[in-house]
């Protein structure tokens, strides 16, 4: 057998947290020295050790633990649990790292706040455009909803386009709307100005995109994570001139630069009216 000491350094763990899981009785030394106390483990409590250490590192408790190890559980269920746990952690890293962006995005608007003025703002009508689109629901405007919905749209556009041998004629452009009344939820449009009938036969839809009559509009650098101070430009203009906007603002994307988005170039176009 071994001494606690002994048996720590072998099972990776700490003498302290042996003797804490002594005390709630999750794992007792195989004996003990009634004289003076000492606590000794065999080579084959490491099988237990080895799954109270692999379920607390899956976030369950102790008392959760014990539940588990006292029930025998075999090393196919430890593997279950385990890729169940990966997958949960994975989904959270995610979620994590999205919400890291939108702060990170948000305090980059934060820090640029007055760089761009209203001077930067054209008043201008936007003829209407024919063009080719594939849409998919999102659950909302905010940008971490909107990018993983459209982004993959378009390779998949460019490449139907392609092999139905219609080439773009002009500039990417997205566009949404409510996908239902009073809830957050968008359609998304994404689509590529074309020289083309609409046809059954395609697996894309051609339309006309309607003239804006009065579209307040901002050229933003840059990528589109990035966009807000350029929308908040357009705000700040729209209101001083005493506007309204009439939904959306539509995304014209005059340089495309799906693989370096910090380079982009996009036209902001929102439609506005007065009372």
């Amino acid at each position: 057998m071994f001494t606690i000491g002994d048996f720590a350094r072998l099972g990776r763990v700490s003498v302290r947290m042996l003797r804490h899981y002594d005390s709630i009785g999750l794992l007792p030394p195989a004996s003990v020295d009634p004289h003076t106390g000492y606590r000794f483990y065999r080579a084959d409590q490491l099988r237990r050790l080895n799954r109270v250490i692999a379920l607390k590192e899956l976030g369950l408790t102790l008392e959760q633990v014990r539940a588990i190890v006292d029930d025998a559980v075999d090393v196919a269920e430890l593997r279950g649990m385990l890729r169940l746990r990966r997958s949960q952690l994975a989904e959270q890293l995610a979620a994590d790292t999205a919400r890291l962006t939108a702060v990170e995005a948000r305090l980059r608007m934060i820090e640029s706040e007055g760089r761009m003025t209203t001077q930067d703002v054209v008043l201008k009508e936007i003829a209407s455009v024919r063009v080719a689109e594939l849409t998919a629901v999102a659950p909302s405007y905010q940008g971490e909803d909107i990018g993983p919905v459209i982004q993959p749209l378009y390779p998949e556009l460019f490449r139907r386009l392609d092999a139905a041998g219609i080439t773009p004629t002009g500039p990417a452009v997205a566009w949404y709307e409510p996908a239902d009344p009073g809830g957050d939820a968008v359609v998304v449009h994404a689509g590529v100005l074309v020289d083309a009938a609409p046809s059954a036969a395609l697996d894309v839809t051609v339309r006309d995109l309607p003239e804006l009559r009065h579209a307040a509009t901002i050229i933003h650098h840059g990528a589109m994570d990035d966009v807000e101070p350029s929308m908040q430009a357009l705000a700040r203009w729209i209101e001083e001139n005493g506007y309204r906007t009439d939904g959306f603002a539509r995304e014209v994307y005059l340089d495309y630069c799906p693989e370096t988005p910090e380079k982009g170039v996009t036209e902001l176009q929102v439609a506005v009216y007065r009372d």
